[in-house]
């Protein structure tokens, strides 16, 4: 009889997905029907099942949200710490597929980061209807958001933390507010109203326009270049010269979250490692998810200096320093 124990279950999707506007990361997910464990950092796992059954017969199931249920949280070092439980038959059927995640949790833990799958896009447009910056992207059509917030976000980690000695020097503004001025500046290159188009990417790069915001149906269906693609998900491309050296700052700025690519040509991402040492707790939360390290040295130097830093800052309140990532994940509708 043929073995089929290491044959990979199709039914299983193992794949990475950005974190965008802003981007914050990336996340590595193990999927089975409508149950899934997902982990921003290679060590915790948290794993959610819903039911998506009670979306059937809707003619519209992408306006209607369901709510997941935490069937747990795991580590390697910790084992699985469970959810709630909810006797019910319903709760009973989302607890076998949340048990079938577990199970491939435990064998694929290990093997990552898993690849990219997220090719549809969402593009900010300019005023010349090209790619300026990447809004959103998801894995499968049916995942598009149609009611979309059209406007480019640079985040609320950046407005505390990102420094750029360009603004520090002018006379334009403080260092405190390089954030908004680039927001400002990435925006109005949009124009108003703002335009946008979800792309379908292909693996040479060049990509397939699809359905969009305020833009004219003859847009549908266009073929654009991997050229005009952003490669980091804003243009760097500008006559100002200004904003051209505010925008090059904030990728540097960026380089812990940019070094998760794998995209990245060697040549960049030896740069982007040297850039990424000045922010060594970053580093050493998601290196784990890094595809490739060309300096070795640079994660060994940056994992001591994480440890030392977080034996300085130890009594902060756990509970607040978790509150902040949540919201830099989950920003609101007005930033």
């Amino acid at each position: 009889m043929q073995q089929t124990d290491n044959i990979p279950d199709p039914a299983i999707k193992c794949y990475s997905q950005r974190l965008l506007n802003p981007f914050r990361g990336v996340v590595n997910i193990i999927r089975y029907k409508s149950a899934e464990a997902v982990t921003s950092d290679g060590v915790h796992w948290d794993i959610y099942i819903s039911n998506d059954s009670l979306l059937d017969g809707l003619s519209d199931r992408r306006a209607v949200q369901i709510s997941d249920i935490r069937y747990g949280r795991w580590s390697k070092a910790e084992g699985l710490t469970r959810g709630p439980v909810y006797p019910s038959d319903e709760f009973y059927m989302l607890e076998e597929m949340g048990a079938v995640v577990y199970k491939h949790l435990l064998e694929m833990h290990d093997q990552l980061p898993f690849s990219f799958k997220d090719n549809i896009e969402l593009w900010l447009l300019d005023r010349e209807r090209r790619p300026l910056a990447l809004l959103n992207s998801v894995v499968d059509e049916d995942d598009i958001d149609y009611y979309q917030l059209l406007d480019w976000r640079a985040g609320r980690l950046s407005k505390e933390s990102f420094r750029p000695a360009c603004v520090e020097n002018t006379e334009t503004g403080s260092a405190a507010c390089a954030a908004d001025i680039l927001i400002d500046y990435i925006n109005n290159c949009a124009g108003s109203p703002p335009a946008a188009q979800w792309f379908i990417r292909n693996q040479d790069g060049s990509a397939t326009g699809m359905l969009g915001h305020n833009i004219d149906e003859s847009l549908t269906g266009r073929v654009l270049g991997a050229e005009l693609f952003p490669l980091y998900f804003i243009s760097a491309v500008h006559d100002d010269a200004y904003y051209a050296k505010l925008i090059h700052e904030f990728l540097k700025w960026q380089s812990p979250w940019l070094l998760l690519l794998d995209t990245l040509s060697r040549e960049d991402r030896q740069y982007f490692e040297k850039c990424a040492r000045k922010q060594a707790l970053l580093v050493d939360r998601q290196y784990l998810l890094y595809p490739e390290v060309i300096d070795e040295a640079f994660i060994r130097t940056v994992r001591v200096e994480a440890r030392l830093r977080r034996s300085q800052i130890e009594d902060v309140d756990q509970e607040e320093v978790m509150s902040t990532f949540y919201i830099e994940l989950h920003p609101s509708p007005t930033e």
